[in-house]
Order: C-alpha cells, then sequence, then structure tokens
C-alpha cells in the first residue's frame, strides 16, 4: 500500500472534518478523503445559478451547532468563521397576508403570537424559558456519546415527572400543539419546524422534535455563516491543516481493506489502496459503510439485513433562484427579512394531507416549501441589487407514481421536475409573494436524483442519513448495536449524521465520535 496515516477519514463533509481536526489536534496523522470536487457535503455553498450569486446547496441555517463547543475549541474564527444572527429568525406567512414571526427578541415573538391569541404567546413564553432551563442539559445530550437505552430509560424513570417527559418525547406533534396552543396559527408556527426533519404532524417524536427546534432558535438563533455555509467547513479543514492533516477530494473509496479484523488501509474506485496504522472513520451514510465499504465478508449477514430495513426518511427537491432585486410578501417586508419564511395555509391538516400524498407516491399539489432567504441575511451573496433565494421542497417521493398537481405528466424526475418547478413557483408568486415569477433571473432544480447522483451519502433524496425515529435514535443511531459510533470492526467508526444525534449541522457527531476513538485508543472506555 501507499504511504502509511494514523488515521482516514472517508469523506469530507462538516462532520467529518470536525472528527479528523480533534484526531490531529491529539497528534494523529491523518488523511480526509472526499469522493467530490470539493470538501463540505452538504456544506457547500456554490454560484451555481449565475456568477456573483452564492447559494448554499443544502444546509443554510446554523441551529443546533449554536450549542457545540468546536468553533470555540477550535478557533474557527481564526479561520474565517463568522456567523450572523438575523433579527427575524423566521417567519410563518398564510394566504390572506398574515404571519407570525420568531423574532430574536421574545418580547417581540410574544407579540408578533399575540395578534392572532394573546394566551399563545404568554404560552410560547413558558415553552422558550423552558428551553432556556434546560439548556445546558441538552448541550450536554448532544455532546457526549448518547446513553444506553437502559440508562436512558433508567434516568426519565428516576425523574419526578418522568414518565411525563417519556409522553412528551414520543408525542405527536399535532397532540402537542393542540393541548399547548389555541389559534390554528400559532400550531402551524410551531409544528412545521418538525417538517425540517420529514416528520409529519402525526408521527411519533413530532412533538419533541417542535420544540426543541423552535426554542433553540428562540435562545440562540436561525444563525448564518457569513459568506455562505461552505466557510464552515473551509475553516476546519484549514485547521486541520494546521496541525499536519492532509485532505484529497476526487478520490472516492470503495471498500475498507481489512485484514485479522482490523482495518489496515482503504481502497479507491481506482484501485489505489492506502495504508491506515490506527483508525478508519466514515462520514458516509451509515449503510455505505457496513454494505459497502466493509460488506458481508466483514459484517454478520443479519446486521446488513437490518441496515437494508434502515428507514430514511421523505426526499427533498431544491430550487435554487437567482433574482433582479427584492421580493414583495403580502404578508410585508418582515418576511424578506427573515431567514426562512415557511408559507402555508393555516390548518395542520394541510401538512398532513402533503404526507399522505408524498408517503403515496405522488407528487404533492402544494408541498411546504422553505424559502430560504439567502442575500436578504447575507447581501454580499449577491451583486449589489439583485438577491439569491433557495426553496427547499420538503416532502417530495423518491419514486414518483402520481400527480396530486394534476398537471405532471412525467414519472422520472428528469421529466418531471422543471415542470413541477413550474407549479410551485406559480403557486407561491399566486398566493404569498406575487413578484416571485417576475423576479427569477435564472432557476436551477435539483430533483432528490440528483442530490443521490452529487452526493452518494443523499440516500434515496434525503439529507440526514437515516429518518428521525425513536428507534433510529440515541444510542439506537443507526441500529441497536452500533450506536456508540463503532462497528463489527474494532477499529472503524461511524462519523457522521448516521450517528448520535443525528441530522443537521451540529458537528457533534463528528466531536463525539473523536471522544470515542481517542478514549479506545488510550485504553478508555467512555461508551454509557
Amino acid at each position: 500500500m501507499s504511504r502509511q496515516f494514523d488515521a482516514i477519514i472517508i469523506g469530507a463533509g462538516h462532520n467529518g472534518l470536525t472528527c479528523a481536526c480533534y484526531l490531529a489536534r491529539a497528534g494523529l496523522k491523518v488523511l480526509v478523503l472526499e469522493q467530490s470536487h470539493t470538501i463540505g457535503g452538504m456544506t457547500v455553498t456554490e454560484e451555481i445559478t449565475l456568477p456573483g450569486f452564492k447559494s448554499d446547496l443544502h444546509a443554510f441555517g446554523y441551529q443546533f451547532a449554536n450549542l457545540s463547543p468546536v468553533p470555540k475549541e477550535l478557533n474557527l474564527s481564526a479561520h474565517g468563521f463568522e456567523l450572523i444572527w438575523p433579527n427575524i429568525n423566521y417567519s410563518h406567512v398564510f394566504p390572506d397576508g398574515g404571519f407570525i414571526a420568531m423574532h430574536r427578541s421574545l418580547e417581540e415573538t410574544v407579540r408578533s403570537i399575540g395578534r392572532y391569541s394573546k394566551k399563545d404567546g404568554e404560552t410560547w413564553r413558558r415553552l422558550a424559558g423552558q428551553f432556556v432551563e434546560q439548556k445546558d442539559q441538552i448541550t450536554r445530550w448532544m455532546n457526549s456519546p448518547p446513553a444506553s437505552l437502559t440508562a436512558a430509560t433508567l434516568q426519565l424513570a428516576q425523574m419526578p415527572h418522568g414518565m411525563d417527559e417519556y409522553r412528551f418525547e414520543l408525542q405527536s406533534t399535532r397532540s402537542w400543539v393542540a393541548e399547548q396552543f389555541e389559534a390554528d396559527e400559532t400550531r402551524l408556527f410551531i409544528a412545521t419546524f418538525a417538517s425540517h426533519a420529514s416528520v409529519s404532524p402525526d408521527d411519533v417524536g413530532g412533538a419533541h422534535l417542535a420544540w426543541l427546534f423552535t426554542s433553540l432558535i428562540q435562545a440562540v438563533g436561525n444563525r448564518v455563516v457569513r459568506g455562505g455555509m461552505h466557510n464552515l467547513p473551509l475553516a476546519l479543514a484549514a485547521y486541520l491543516r494546521s496541525k499536519g492533516g492532509q485532505i484529497r477530494t476526487g478520490a472516492r473509496v470503495n471498500k475498507i481493506v481489512v485484514k485479522d479484523n482490523r482495518a489496515v488501509g482503504v481502497r479507491l474506485v481506482d484501485g489505489e489502496e492506502i495504508g491506515v496504522k490506527q483508525i478508519v472513520a466514515s462520514n458516509a451514510d451509515p449503510r455505505q459503510l457496513i454494505v459497502d465499504f466493509l460488506g458481508p465478508e466483514h459484517i454478520d449477514a443479519n446486521l446488513i439485513s437490518k441496515m437494508q430495513q434502515y428507514e430514511w426518511g421523505d426526499a427533498y427537491m431544491a430550487i435554487y433562484l437567482a433574482l433582479d432585486g427584492p421580493l414583495n410578501y403580502l404578508a410585508g417586508a418582515d418576511a424578506d427579512r427573515s431567514a426562512y419564511v415557511h408559507p402555508t395555509p393555516p390548518t395542520l391538516d394541510y401538512l398532513s394531507s402533503v404526507y399522505t400524498e408524498c408517503r403515496g407516491g405522488l407528487l404533492p399539489a402544494a408541498p411546504l416549501v422553505l424559502m430560504c432567504n439567502d442575500s436578504a441575511i447575507d447581501p454580499d451573496r449577491a451583486p449589489v441589487g439583485k438577491n439569491v433565494m433557495k426553496l427547499v421542497v420538503n416532502n417530495v417521493p423518491y419514486d414518483i407514481k402520481g400527480d396530486a398537481t394534476g398537471k405532471i405528466h412525467g414519472r422520472t424526475w428528469d421529466a418531471a421536475k422543471e415542470a413541477y418547478a413550474d407549479h410551485l413557483i406559480d403557486l407561491i408568486t399566486k398566493t404569498y409573494v406575487p413578484n416571485l415569477r417576475d423576479r427569477i433571473l435564472r432557476r436551477v432544480v435539483h430533483s432528490p436524483v440528483d442530490m443521490e447522483r452529487a452526493i452518494p451519502s443523499a440516500v434515496r433524496g434525503t439529507v440526514t442519513h437515516g429518518a428521525f425515529l425513536p428507534y433510529q435514535s440515541g444510542a439506537q443511531r443507526p441500529l441497536p448495536g452500533l450506536g456508540q459510533y463503532r462497528m463489527p470492526v474494532p477499529n472503524v467508526y461511524l462519523c457522521g449524521s448516521g450517528s448520535h444525534p443525528g441530522g443537521g449541522v451540529s458537528m457533534a457527531p463528528g466531536r463525539n465520535s473523536a471522544q470515542v476513538i481517542l478514549a479506545a485508543l488510550q485504553g478508555n472506555d467512555i461508551a454509557s
């Protein structure tokens, strides 16, 4: 084999780079291998529409990462990393021109909700306060290896109100918001954020996710990386190189080479083999690691069978827009000053119908479209006087079996995506943003299939390395027995979003896995 390294990391997404940074900081000689032409994975910024219009291809909001110690521990600000905290974190707009906004100020959020229900405003004050009280505990939970199911259950049982917490963790969003809020608009304002993780109003566990997302954003912001989300992995890469780490792009791994039940290197698709002395960690999705990189020659058939049953969640579609100026929302200027905008009718039944259509294989007639106001928050992402926006279409089928719009004839994504994008832009223009279509200079549409072609870990057009389900979370993520970042081959680890605490930009899987790896190298076991 060619050059020897102490550790090889497969995948230069933000979690893979985070893991690599901590291993290099501990003195290991680290190589990161990335199959794409650039680092970043789901945290990439490119001029995909027109020159000068910088679009975050996937992640835009910096939310759970606000609880991460990584930027401070690695001094990422010294490597060009900087955050913007918008005055309006997100807005929910309705067809009648009404809206609710999540302001940076809790008092302003309470007033915004109060336009529909003063009681709901005070309820939100209480719920937001609960997050502040629990923030340190949540931060520790996120940035530590997960407790075993037995330990977590025992902890719940010993809490004064443990069974209430148990119910809340499994409660559907619909059930919970009906208990907490009286106005349909408030219920949508809070509930919709669970849809960012493909959790419907009627799915188990949606309540806790909706509260966690929204209360966290109220407390620490729906921040944006100045200059584009790509500046996060670029800062991590700069730190890694400062510690002697190396990165190779255009280097796709085909197999982890195993001898005597230990990884001794990796083989690239072109046949090159690279040796490793101690550790291989994968930032790819867990199916690639278990089924492809290791495979049946090193993994028990029963475990491979369980991995084949792993649930991925609903697919996504993205529409990238270069705009000839600002948008005029029916809801008013505050919407254009929001990092995110959720445009929907004011009923949970609407949101449920989207999931029914999507999971039945239909192109939804009016899916939830997350409108990301990239340049409204970070003006340098677009030329002066222009704007850049991304529309993230949540909950579309990977395999198209039919069409709820009555307009789309294609049954493959390559045939259907442009017509479906036309339908969605017409819908938003007619219902929420009258000048949207006229402002478009150029658009680029990425279907779920396009996403998977570009990033193999975007399995079936998903972005979280596995659905958020109670049996795919904590120490059960990705599978029971694999929830502590360790694989059956003793020196192979999972460091990506298929491990605790899951998808999104948090840097936690990368940092947590590095803790486990370094403890193992030192002869300690920190798993709970």
